[in-house]
């Protein structure tokens, strides 16, 4: 079946957000490899997921594979089968002799990068949320959605761990942030559904050379299809999008367990209400700031605005966590992470940084 610009308009749209309280949090975390071996079988197959313990082992190239979490009752569940899945995958990698790398780009220059290399080169942490419910309120769906896109480069540049190209500094703390610099750093609309709707018809096709929008103007021979517009919708990687629910695609792969640190300052800040004020009220100050984007991309916390709004937004997360009861060891680890970046104006690219620039 072909799609005119009405019926795609009407499938983003009713697709965009399926409403539900907070509660329910996902996780996805990408391994960049060393070099692109994965085999072309391989990447074949695990395009179809495999099943881990409690979620999903993935690929979106020769070089990425993806760990996918199930929906989680809460942080906690979320963190602990996360846990227990990353290190699944890790014989089947070492056995085509790669490794993992502890950055999130390598190899990548933002000025020159063809338009999948976010996708397929560099590697991310993906946070999933419950959409919210429909109208105003502490829960509302407009809401966190505003709040998400004004979250998103704070927590971009507290995050930022992907410096060097070619093992020297690029110039940007976050090369994969680099790449989509260019993005608006608040919603287009007031409606969140008509925004998101907007940015899926008037994003470029892969591989097409023309938007989803003209491409749905054509003749009726040559109309996008349903498979397409899916197509489409899985290779579209915005920092925050609507997949039924809300999805954070904001820090940069972490070292290590660091993984837990995003996780756990994105859900509480989303879902939690007081933190979720808290966190408004910080991200206020940056509304209608030029080039934000690109300054948390190149600077991250050196920024001055960015530093300061990032640190009542790790405080108010650690706060919340300490309300919720959750777990000592993961709120250990948030509060070791803002007293090592967040205080001290820092993000994990600086280290990365340091030790390639220190003298032998």
């Amino acid at each position: 079946m072909s799609l005119t610009e009405p019926a795609a308009e009407l499938l983003v749209a009713e697709h965009a957000f399926a409403p539900g309280l907070p509660g329910f949090v996902g996780l996805s975390v990408d391994l960049l490899l060393d070099e692109p071996g994965l085999p072309l079988s391989l990447v074949g197959s695990l395009r179809e997921r495999a099943p881990l313990r409690h979620g999903l082992l993935g690929a979106r190239s020769r070089r990425i594979a993806v760990v996918s979490g199930p929906p989680s009752p809460g942080l906690e569940v979320c963190a602990a089968r996360m846990a227990e899945d990353l290190p699944v995958p890790h014989p089947l990698i070492a056995g085509h002799r790669l490794a993992v790398l502890a950055e999130a780009a390598d190899a990548v220059d933002p000025a020159t990068a063809p338009d999948d290399t976010y996708a397929t080169a560099t590697a991310g942490i993906r946070v999933a949320l419950e959409a919210g419910i429909d109208g105003d309120g502490p829960f509302g769906l407009r809401r966190r959605w505003d709040l998400a896109h004004a979250l998103a480069p704070v927590l971009a540049a507290a995050f930022a761990n992907a410096p060097l190209r070619h093992g020297r500094p690029s110039g940007w703390r976050s090369t994969r942030q680099a790449l989509r610099r260019g993005l608006p750093s608040a919603p287009p609309g007031a409606d969140p559904r008509g925004a998101w709707t907007a940015l899926v018809l008037d994003a470029p096709v892969a591989g097409t050379g023309r938007t989803l929008r003209a491409w749905s103007r054509s003749g009726p021979g040559d109309r996008p299809t349903i498979t397409d517009l899916t197509r489409h919708l899985a290779g579209l990687r915005p920092p925050v999008a609507a997949r039924g629910h809300l999805e954070l695609d904001v820090a940069d792969r972490q070292p290590g367990t660091g993984w837990r640190v995003p996780l756990a300052v994105i859900a509480a800040l989303l879902d939690d209400p007081q933190a979720a004020t808290e966190a408004e009220a910080a991200t206020r100050m940056l509304a209608g700031t030029p080039r934000l984007w690109e300054r948390a991309a190149r600077d991250a916390l050196t920024d001055p605005e960015l530093a300061a709004v990032a640190r009542e937004c790790f405080v108010a997360a650690y706060a919340s966590l300490s309300r919720q009861g959750v777990s000592r060891e993961l709120r250990d680890a948030v509060a070791d992470f803002t007293e090592r970046y967040v205080l001290r104006g820092r993000c994990p690219a600086d280290d990365v940084l340091d030790r390639a620039t220190a003298r032998p």
